[in-house]
C-alpha cells in the first residue's frame, strides 16, 4: 500500500526524510520570525489536532485564525474603499481619513466578509463530509503584505488563508471539496440580488449612490446600504472567478483535474458578467437590482 503524501501533514514519514516534498490540497508555510509576524504569532501555523466532533466544529485554533484573518482582510478593505490608500491623507486630511476608514471598516465586513469566510467554510464542511480533517489556517505573510499594500497603494491583493485539508480522498472527492468554495460565492451573488431590490425598496439607496457617507456634518446611511449591496455582488462574482483560474494551487486546477467540463461551466458563468457588460453598454447585475427596485 501506497502512503498518501497528504499523511505527512498529521504526522512525519517513517520512510522519508523530513526533507520530502509533500502534496497538500492547500499548502501552509512557516512562520516568519521578523519583528512584523510576531504580531501575528497566533495564527502561526501549528500541528493540527484530530477531533471526534461533527462537520459543523471548530477548534479553538481554527476561530482564533478565522478572527485573525477576517480582522485583517477587513482593515485591508478599509484602507482601499475608505481611505483610498495613504494618499486620501493629501486630499481629506489625517483626521477626515482616519473617520472613512473607520465607517468602512464595518461596511466591508458586513458585505464583503461572508465572501472569504463562507467560501473557506464550504470547502471545510465538504472535506469533512468526505471524511478528511479540515481546518481553517490564516496565512501571516500574506495577512500583513495584504494591509501594508491597502494602506500605502490602496490596492487590494491578499492571500488571507486557505483550509487545510488532511485525508485519503479520489480525484473526484477533491473535486467536490476544491469547487464548493466558489460554488458559495455563486449562490451569495444570486441572493444578493433580490435581498438588494428588498433593500432598495425599504431605504431608496439606490437613488444616493455610494462612498459619499458623509456631508454638511450628516451621515447618508442610505450611501452605505447602496455600497453594502454593491460590493457584496461584485466580491461574490471576482473572488469565485478568481479562484476558478486554473493555476498553482486556486480552486480552478482541483476542479479541472476532476471534470473539465464542470470547470469550463462554472468558470464561464463568473466570467459571464464581464462580456455583458461590454456588450450591453454597462449592464450588470447592480443595474439590475436597481432597475428592479424601480418597477415598485
Amino acid at each position: 500500500m501506497v502512503r498518501d503524501p497528504r499523511a505527512d501533514i498529521l504526522e512525519p514519514s517513517p520512510f522519508y526524510s523530513s526533507q520530502q516534498k509533500i502534496h497538500r490540497v492547500h499548502a501552509g508555510q512557516q512562520p516568519s520570525k521578523s519583528p512584523i509576524n510576531n504580531f501575528f504569532r497566533v495564527m502561526s501555523q501549528t500541528q493540527p489536532t484530530l477531533h471526534k466532533g461533527g462537520i459543523w466544529h471548530f477548534s479553538e485554533e481554527e476561530k482564533k485564525h478565522l478572527l485573525y484573518a477576517t480582522a485583517a482582510f477587513t482593515l485591508a478593505l478599509g484602507f482601499m474603499f475608505g481611505g483610498r490608500g495613504m494618499g486620501g491623507i493629501s486630499e481629506n486630511g489625517l483626521g477626515r481619513w482616519i473617520l472613512d476608514v473607520l465607517i468602512t471598516m464595518p461596511l466591508v465586513l458586513i458585505a464583503i466578509g461572508p465572501a472569504f469566510v463562507l467560501h473557506e467554510i464550504g470547502h471545510k464542511i465538504v472535506a469533512k463530509k468526505n471524511g478528511c480533517w479540515a481546518e481553517f489556517r490564516a496565512d501571516p505573510k500574506g495577512l500583513q503584505f495584504g494591509v501594508m499594500l491597502a494602506l500605502i497603494f490602496g490596492v487590494l491583493f491578499m492571500a488571507p488563508g486557505a483550509v487545510m485539508v488532511a485525508g485519503l480522498v479520489t480525484r473526484r472527492q477533491n473535486g467536490h471539496i476544491a469547487i464548493a468554495g466558489p460554488l458559495v460565492n455563486l449562490g451569495l451573488f444570486l441572493i444578493g440580488i433580490p435581498l438588494g431590490v428588498l433593500l432598495f425598496m425599504l431605504t431608496g439607496a439606490a437613488e444616493f449612490g455610494g462612498q459619499q457617507y458623509i456631508e454638511s456634518g450628516s451621515i447618508i446611511w442610505q450611501a452605505m446600504v447602496f455600497d453594502i449591496v454593491r460590493w457584496w455582488l461584485y466580491a461574490n462574482i471576482g473572488l469565485g472567478l478568481f479562484n476558478m483560474i486554473p493555476f498553482g494551487p486556486l480552486d480552478g486546477l482541483k476542479v479541472r483535474d476532476w471534470n473539465k467540463n464542470v470547470w469550463l461551466a462554472l468558470f464561464l458563468v463568473f466570467l459571464s458578467p464581464i462580456p455583458i457588460y461590454f456588450l450591453t453598454d454597462g449592464w450588470s447585475a447592480m443595474k439590475l437590482v436597481i432597475w428592479l427596485s424601480s418597477m415598485v
